[in-house]
């Protein structure tokens, strides 16, 4: 079994459009992101896709096409990305109903909604106090003892700014 990992791609995938904001860039694409998470354009799509339709993110096709931020990182939390990938509880109860026969199969499930329950509601809690930025900010400051990393993407912001057509991109829907 493995956990849903989503939820990690898109904090990952917003971070970095907001560190390529902070740094001068313009709209982060598909493709940049991918690199990062090492991961397929597609698949980076397709969960921007549902980011954007849930009003997190905003698309732009044409010349200039990319992604940006609906809205200030600072006013996105954690929690807002987990319910707008209306991912599954973070617990999972026992796929088949386990024996009755039993003294724990009989009595388990019902407790463990409880426990499972409170949980959630504490991990809900703590996502809606991270916000994007507040995650960046914390990510990068993880990432201080490699200051070259910081300063290769920004190399890259810079690149892609000097070669950036002019902005006639259309705001997709």
């Amino acid at each position: 079994m493995s956990a849903n990992s989503r939820l990690s791609l898109a904090v990952h995938a917003l971070e970095w459009i907001e560190l390529r904001r902070r740094l001068g860039g313009d709209r982060a694409t598909s493709e940049g992101i991918a690199g990062s998470l090492r991961s397929n354009p597609v698949i980076v799509r397709r969960l921007l896709g549902t980011l954007r339709d849930a009003g997190l993110v905003v698309s732009y096709r044409g010349s200039g096409a990319g992604w940006a931020l609906a809205r200030p990182a600072d006013s996105i939390t954690v929690r807002d990305v987990r319910e707008a990938l209306g991912d599954e509880p973070l617990f999972g109860l026992h796929t088949t109903p386990p024996s009755e026969r039993c003294p724990i199969g009989y009595s388990i499930r019902p407790n463990l909604e409880q426990l499972y329950l409170r949980a959630q509601m504490a991990a809900d809690e703590v996502l809606a106090s991270a916000t994007i930025a507040t995650a960046l900010d914390q990510t990068l400051r993880a990432s201080s003892g490699r200051p070259e990393l910081l300063d290769n993407f920004a190399e890259s912001v810079r690149t892609a700014n000097n070669r950036a057509p002019e902005d006639r991109s259309i705001p997709s829907a």
